[in-house]
């Protein structure tokens, strides 16, 4: 069964009486190339377990179930379960799981799924539920890599360079625990229904270890957060506005003990800038 053709999914998904959730961010892939190219950029391998969020009707399960020694998919829609259970009977190493993937124990259920396998993602993920799917990912250190498609401004902005306009404090959050690239786009005219924007493909793979040293890294986040608290401000009146227990002037002192101007922005700093600063701070 091709899933990608659009009247096959037509025909499957009237079978089962399946309508489309604007609130759950349904749009399924209608060019097979795409899920094959997905799948691949994940590098899945025999000695692999996948998890997947969000499968839809599974094209993108059926290409992970073909590289991967096992795939769970987590499937949040009670009635897309009987349409999965058609469409992935062929594929015994791939198991459909009812359920929310932002409540159940991901760590726990890799540890019970994927035993003697490398645990991955690999996702098309609604664009509602990005940061917080995206930020449990990154928290349950088993996933040695996640390879998601996203809303392209999204993917970009998480892949920006330290230090561009085009970043934020989620994208310097994650860049500390994951290498990020953008491999490649999606037309909006590639899914049905076809979204307002397109889609890229962003592959996260966890660093050995953080990029910098941070003497209090609860700290070092509440500086970076601060810094875009107040977006179109001065670090310094961002950070004051954050940290009220510094005083501005003490904020100002450490800003420019960094070698940083006192007119800089926030996103215009990198890490490393973000790890000096915020060690000046606490010793205020």
């Amino acid at each position: 069964m091709n899933l990608c053709d659009r009247e096959t999914l037509r025909a499957l998904l009237g079978r089962h009486d399946f309508h489309f959730s604007k609130s759950m961010g349904q749009n399924f892939l209608i060019d097979p190339a795409v899920p094959a190219a997905i799948a691949a950029a994940s590098q899945a391998a025999a000695d692999c377990g996948v998890l997947e969020i969000g499968p839809g009707v599974g094209c993108l399960t059926a290409e992970l179930a073909g590289r991967a020694g096992k795939v769970v998919s987590i499937e949040l829609d009670q009635k897309l379960l009987p349409v999965l259970a058609e469409t992935m009977a062929p594929y015994g190493n791939a198991e459909i799981i009812p359920g929310d993937a932002l409540k159940l124990d991901l760590r726990a259920l890799a540890t019970e799924k994927f035993q003697g396998l490398r645990p991955l993602v690999c996702a098309n993920l609604p664009y509602n539920i990005t940061t917080p799917v995206l930020t449990k990912l990154v928290e349950t250190p088993c996933f040695e890599s996640i390879t998601v498609l996203l809303q392209k401004e999204v993917a970009q902005r998480l892949a920006a360079p330290q230090g561009s306009s085009d970043g934020g404090a989620f994208t310097l959050w994650l860049q500390y625990y994951m290498e990020t690239e953008v491999l490649f786009g999606v037309p909006a005219a590639k899914f049905f229904p076809a979204p307002k924007v397109d889609s890229a493909v962003l592959r996260c793979v966890r660093r050995e270890k953080p990029p910098v040293e941070t003497e209090d890294e609860a700290f070092f986040f509440r500086c970076i957060r601060g810094a875009f608290l107040l977006r179109r401000k001065t670090l310094v009146n961002s950070l004051s506005a954050a940290l009220p227990e510094k005083g501005r002037e003490a904020v100002q002192a450490a800003v420019e003990n960094c070698g940083l101007s006192p007119s800089v922005r926030g996103e215009a700093l990198t890490l490393e800038d973000f790890a000096r600063l915020s060690a000046a701070l606490q010793r205020l």
